[in-house]
């Protein structure tokens, strides 16, 4: 299990900026509830084609910086 907790407000965030970086990431792609991490994780690791931990690294990154408008 995860510790990275992500709200959906910071999702709305997060978002925007996956979908910046990697158009061809789907809405069903980037589908998000609060507490259903590891589906997220899981569904972005199989589309990006990158491992459970770069996503991890990615998204906590972000989560730091939200204001940030890079990715």
């Amino acid at each position: 299990m995860s510790t990275l907790k992500i709200s959906d407000a910071d999702w709305a965030i997060l978002k925007v900026k996956l979908r910046r970086k990697y158009n061809h990431l789907s809405e069903e792609d980037l589908a998000y509830h609060t507490g259903d991490e590891e589906q997220l994780f899981a569904k972005l690791s199989k589309r990006l084609r990158r491992n459970k931990e770069y996503i991890l690294f990615t998204l906590a990154k972000e989560l730091k910086n939200l204001e940030s408008n890079s990715l």
